[in-house]
């Protein structure tokens, strides 16, 4: 087959009129191409409101090397179609005495649980939270009253953290393997629309993740997995080196001694000293794809020895403005039509010497509650498939490093997050805190009926919150060289994108959970100086988003299989 490139169309185009200009860019007869398939697809909006889709294909045609000829020295525009088919090693026959303990079902967990039970491993995958569908019904709940369940909110349950966001599937990692076009067909397989394999941007949304995630969990329960639900990893057992079982507990689960009560410590291991009330479960190996707010999880293993560091990561605010200003800066039009609501992307340096971004943006999303713990806020972004909020919002933040923390200790950054939202929670009094940039720029409160400098067409900008929202002096949260850089963004964002900075944008807060503040050490092996530990996905360090985690399951996936190759 062969690839083109650079196949501009305007937007209303048919799938005719793609294979109507590929076949003129090859100069031959439209007959002559057997198949097409779209490998990419992105917008290209340099000369709006003039709007053209540029396409990426490749095309099953007659006298492809003749072609070629024809176009040698200029591969940009046609060369031969390299596919990158993806490859899981081959199933070993070495016999398999203990399961494979997954702790999690994010992305990572739930992809390698996938791939081991679709060749034959039947993995345990434990979850803390519940499944998605009562997930749903508890975050709702959290939402409309304020009650918060620890066990099964926006961070934790079936899913992840990222089951409750734009489900947003672009990502910057290498893909010469082909993991990220088995993540993205495996999603389509399980209900996603197939144009996400192609997109330059693809997004699921939430509402459409939640049955795929659901789909996933019930394929891998055909395949001979378990899963399990409300069943936390709140112990590990280790010997001479090596990771032996877990200790579950959840609902159901009988009280039993800790290893050290029960007189069964092995020479070499090491006891936490404390009461379990759960069930001791041997594995082979244990995947840790524990997400990035398991801060529990994470304190129990940094006790039990398990190597790990702080990391830097990003905190900040999220931040709204109309859709429709966004729609007209990134595409001319304000009703855009067909291409939906449109994204942006904006970065800048802070005259402190930090850098300050855009993360997570969500085109006709909602600002949503996404704590986990009692007494701290954290928020986070939303959208469903359609897009079709009245917002545009996305978190601005800006990056903190194991310097701002305060300690040396592995879990500062944990304690600087919290810290964090604890001033989230109490200047907004347990709802979202609110202010417009504005005040937040001047660092006073704002309030429903302050009167502001700058209206458009008499319209003053309201937040659009899953969950119950206030006014509140924003500028109190976060420290003082983090609000400063994020004013100086927002201006020159203003550069970028007119209206940006406009008085009556709303910003909310505290964004503190855009990565893991840990990262677990692993070596080439993927494997913990622990063996058989498998640090796995965003929460222990190695990814930033839902394909990437999603990658790093797989990828420890393919490194037990290995494991058991002859």
């Amino acid at each position: 087959m062969l690839r083109v490139n650079q196949v501009k169309l305007k937007t209303g185009h048919s799938e005719a009129d793609l294979r109507r200009q590929t076949a003129s860019i090859l100069r031959v007869p439209e007959q002559n191409i057997t198949e097409l398939r779209i490998v990419r697809q992105s917008i290209d909006a340099r000369k709006k409101p003039a709007i053209f889709y540029s396409y990426s294909v490749d095309v099953a045609v007659r006298d492809e090397e003749k072609i070629l000829h024809r176009f040698r020295g200029k591969d940009n525009l046609v060369c031969r179609s390299v596919q990158d088919a993806y490859h899981f090693p081959a199933p070993g026959n070495r016999e398999r005495k203990k399961p494979v303990v997954i702790a999690g079902t994010g992305p990572a967990g739930l992809f390698c649980g996938y791939f081991l039970a679709l060749h034959g491993y039947r993995p345990v995958l434990l979850e803390r939270g519940r499944c998605v569908e009562e997930r749903q019904r508890d975050v709702e709940a959290f939402w409309e009253t304020g009650k918060l369940d620890t066990a099964s909110n926006v961070q934790f349950g079936e899913g992840g953290a990222g089951t409750f966001s734009d489900g947003k599937l672009n990502t910057l990692v290498k893909d010469k393997d082909g993991r990220n076009r088995a993540v993205l067909e495996t999603f389509v397989k399980f209900g996603a629309k197939e144009s996400i394999c192609y997109e330059a941007k693809p997004h699921i949304g939430t509402d459409v993740l939640c049955t795929v995630v659901k789909r996933m969990r019930e394929e891998i329960i055909r395949l001979g997995g378990e899963v399990r639900f409300e069943s936390q990893v709140t112990d590990i057992r280790v010997e001479a080196g090596c990771v032996k079982g877990v200790t579950v507990e959840g609902p159901g689960t009988a009280k039993r001694p800790t290893f050290a009560e029960s007189g069964n410590l092995a020479e070499g291991e090491e006891a936490l000293g404390e009461t379990h009330s759960g069930e001791y479960m041997e594995c082979g190996q244990l995947v840790l794809a524990i997400g990035h707010s398991a801060r529990d999880t994470f304190s129990m293993l940094q006790r039990r020895g398990v190597p790990m560091e702080a990391k830097s990561f990003a905190v900040g605010l999220r931040v709204e403005h109309p859709q429709q200003m966004i729609n007209e800066s990134q595409y001319g039009a304000a009703q855009p039509g067909e291409l939906g609501a449109a994204p942006y992307k904006v970065t800048a340096k802070a005259g402190n010497g930090r850098g300050v971004y855009s993360f997570c943006m969500c085109p006709g999303g909602y600002v949503v509650n996404a704590s986990s713990e009692e007494g701290r806020t954290a928020v986070n972004g939303m959208s469903y498939s359609g897009r079709d909020g009245k917002n545009a919002n996305s978190a601005i933040i800006v990056t903190v490093t194991p310097e701002d923390f305060g300690s040396e200790h592995p879990l500062a950054g944990i304690e600087f997050q919290r810290r964090l939202e604890e001033r989230a929670y109490a200047v907004g009094g347990g709802k979202i805190p609110v202010q417009r940039f504005g005040d937040f720029r001047r660092s006073i409160e704002s309030g429903a009926d302050h009167e502001m400098p700058h209206r458009t067409e008499d319209f003053v900008l309201t937040p659009q919150c899953k969950g119950a929202w206030t006014w509140a002096d924003v500028s109190r949260i976060l420290p003082k060289a983090c609000n400063e850089a994020i004013v100086e963004g927002m201006e020159a964002f203003g550069r970028q994108i007119a209206g940006f900075d406009r008085p009556d944008a709303c910003l909310s807060g505290v964004e503190s959970r855009t990565s893991s503040p840990v990262r677990i050490h692993r070596d080439e092996q993927l494997q913990s100086q622990i063996r058989g530990l498998y640090p796995c996905g965003e929460g222990a360090g190695f990814a930033g988003g839902i394909v990437s985690a999603a990658m790093d399951g797989i990828r420890v996936a393919e490194a037990i299989a290995r494991e058991y190759a002859p």
